[in-house]
């Protein structure tokens, strides 16, 4: 996976890009490059800067500073429809009509740039690869429950996926789906309880299996999936807890993953959670 870095060539960017983008899309197996890193000979710089945008799967732009050239190249790539993942350190630097894409405000901290970048370049690896699906899963509705008695505040939220084939073609056959959260969660599908095993490789992520409620989409068909989960978000069990006062209200925020296994093979969905729990949810 190719991520083409637009940034100013400037040595006050040097630590960004080597510490911060660079060295965090290794660690995801992405190779990041500038054009002034590159050894090319016939075409001019800005040729290769094209070339490179053209090849790339995804840019990665910092518009910190809003640097002219860094502005022309982004607009370049959005135009050839190319993912496109902004960065800066002030939110000024993106201008209104930019706010809407994709983009991360990362202050004067490579340490906050590089889990930011780390969670978004998942998302967009992810989103690379799924473009060979024909199936496409969407969060369209949440809604948030805070419930609280005298040892726990617990929150029970509903989520609703939209499972569809946006495509001419039918989709080829579903053999499962789970839905990957944090832990302490457990959830439920039709009233029945979702089965979840730690996911392998990463101990603190659990799977849920979810049921499919088709074996297949034909072009241009959907499907709905209903589920509700539950996790304590505070107790007062514990020494160290008695004095502990609960919310009226909590924010469950956060990164979920839906995939999809077909036999076409399997295509992964992140999922952005941000959901107000309170006891009044209205």
């Amino acid at each position: 996976m190719f991520a083409f870095v637009l940034m100013p060539f400037d040595p006050g960017f040097d630590d960004i890009y080597k510490l911060g983008i660079k060295e965090t899309a290794e660690k995801l197996g992405i190779r990041a490059e500038r054009v002034d890193e590159q050894i090319f000979h016939k075409e001019n710089i800005l040729e290769r800067i094209y070339g490179q945008i053209d090849a790339a799967d995804f840019i990665i732009a910092d518009l910190t500073g809003r640097n002219p050239n860094v502005f022309y190249e982004t607009g370049y790539a959005h135009a050839k429809g190319k993912l496109c993942l902004l960065l800066t350190s002030r939110a000024d630097d993106i201008p209104f009509h930019l706010k809407h894409h994709r983009h991360l405000i990362c202050g004067d901290s490579i340490q906050n740039l590089r889990q930011a970048l780390e969670k978004d370049l998942d998302g967009l690896v992810a989103e690379v690869k799924n473009r060979d699906s024909v199936l496409a899963v969407r969060l369209t509705r949440t809604s948030g429950l805070l419930e609280k008695d005298d040892w726990t505040a617990d929150a029970k939220v509903d989520l609703t996926f939209d499972l569809s084939n946006e495509t001419t073609v039918p989709s080829p056959e579903i053999e499962a789906i789970y839905f990957d959260t944090g832990r302490g969660w457990t959830f439920k599908q039709d009233g029945r309880e979702c089965a979840a095993r730690t996911v392998e490789g990463d101990k603190n992520s659990v799977s849920h299996f979810l049921r499919s409620p088709v074996r297949r989409l034909q072009a241009g068909s959907w499907a709905e999936i209903k589920i509700s989960g539950e996790k304590t978000l505070a107790t007062k069990f514990g020494k160290k807890n008695k004095e502990v006062v609960f919310k009226d209200k909590y924010r469950v925020a956060g990164r979920a993953r839906v995939r999809v296994l077909t036999t076409d093979g399997a295509f992964e969905f992140p999922i952005d959670l941000d959901i107000e729990v309170d006891e009044f949810p209205f």
